[in-house]
């Protein structure tokens, strides 16, 4: 099916589709010191919450989000017309990977939460990041990690190796060598995962009641089921989540 479908399904009921918390995104926020003006961008943007946010607390910005979902790109078309309609905000329909700023290291802050598949890991990710960043720049980033050793069984569940994961240390370190310091991370609890979890496995299951004709019930369905079924088993002690962020450091 659809991917981007089945992402709208499972992700109706979140406010933001990764596992962190409201509480502690506001926190990212307040971290975040714009000066007035400021450029932001945000990569795989979702739901554009962060985007929304940021706008809220410092309406003199202006941003960029981009997200390949049409579903998620016109949901926050909406939001933001509701929530800040003055904002200077742009959110583009378009491959991460594919967005080019009109100038190269241009933006005060620079963000891929959660999709760094987009640029082909973690690592990756920063690299392409710091690519769009002015010096002293934020650079933010969103990534899975092992926080133990991942059994046999739960990678062949998931479809993953060992290797494409790394741990919170060489996640926070990941930057070094590309000139950015990580000044800080928010960690998510057990809570934040289930949370994160549970809404896609509520979302999948009413959605089904209330579509039974829906030719991808059953897909949906069971790739919920199936997700379910391997984070209570394995992920929920294995995987953790964190948003890392790095400053542009001028002084190397």
């Amino acid at each position: 099916m659809d991917m981007w479908k089945f992402f709208d399904i499972t992700h109706r009921d979140h406010i933001l589709c990764n596992p962190m918390s409201v509480e502690k995104l506001d926190q990212l926020i307040a971290l975040l010191n714009l000066k007035p003006g400021a450029r932001a961008l945000d990569i795989a943007t979702g739901k554009g919450e962060f985007l929304v946010r940021l706008a809220e607390r410092h309406p003199q910005m202006t941003g960029v989000g981009v997200d390949f979902s049409p579903y998620c790109i016109a949901g926050v078309k909406k939001k933001l017309q509701d929530r800040v309609p003055e904002a200077q905000l742009h959110f583009l329909e378009m491959d991460g990977a594919k967005y080019v700023p009109e100038t190269p290291e241009s933006f005060d802050l620079a963000a891929c939460i959660g999709a760094s598949w987009i640029f082909g890991g973690h690592q990756g990710t920063l690299a392409a990041l710091r690519k769009m960043a002015a010096p002293d720049a934020w650079i933010v980033a969103g990534e899975p990690y092992w926080r133990q050793e991942p059994e046999k069984e739960y990678l062949e569940a998931i479809g993953m190796t060992r290797n494409d994961l790394g741990t919170h240390c060489q996640n926070a370190e990941a930057g070094r060598e590309l000139g950015l310091e990580a000044v800080y991370t928010l960690v998510s609890s057990q809570d934040d995962w289930d949370r994160y979890e549970g809404l896609q496995w509520y979302a999948a299951e009413t959605w089904a009641s209330a579509h039974p004709d829906d030719p991808d019930v059953e897909t949906v369905l069971k790739r919920v089921r199936d997700s379910k079924a391997a984070y209570l088993r394995w992920g929920r002690e294995t995987l953790g989540w964190a948003i890392y962020v790095f400053r542009n450091s001028k002084i190397q």
